[in-house]
């Protein structure tokens, strides 16, 4: 699986639309490679564009616009916005399920939903089963 975030410093950048850099987390890779990308400028279609081009299955990030939330996810891109925090922490907490901790929301984002979000999440480890290629990075997810 393929986790981007975005990032401003060492933390969740506040919001995507507005974000310079991803981190890209490759989570299947046994050696957990990850590196970083400066996003295109501001313009919307060309930065939708560049963000599909990097193969991620879930992008990470704060808050974000309707119209870019709705092309990204047009694509096949799973998003999980209203996080805030330093980046290991969020990796961390996502990769365990359990990003729904009051501490990793920004203000006025329900914990329910992200409880919701975080029990896909755990079920969906649990149901992975190998298969060669994918985008999933060869694991298919129920």
């Amino acid at each position: 699986m393929r986790i981007a975030l975005s990032i401003w410093e060492d933390k969740v950048s506040p919001v995507l639309d507005t974000a310079a850099k991803l981190l890209i987390v490759d989570n299947d890779d046994q050696r957990g490679s990850r590196f970083e990308v400066h996003l295109p400028e501001k313009n919307i279609s060309r930065r939708c564009a560049f963000i599909r081009g990097l193969d991620i299955d879930v992008l990470i990030c704060g808050a974000v616009s309707r119209h870019l939330t709705k092309i990204l996810m047009a694509s096949g891109i799973e998003i999980v916005s209203g996080i805030s925090g330093h980046v290991e922490d969020v990796l961390k907490a996502y990769l365990q399920g359990d990003l729904a901790q009051p501490k990793f929301l920004m203000p006025g984002w329900e914990s329910d939903d992200m409880k919701k979000y975080d029990l896909r999440i755990k079920r969906a480890k649990k149901e992975a089963t190998p298969i060669t290629g994918g985008k999933n990075g060869g694991r298919k997810i129920s």
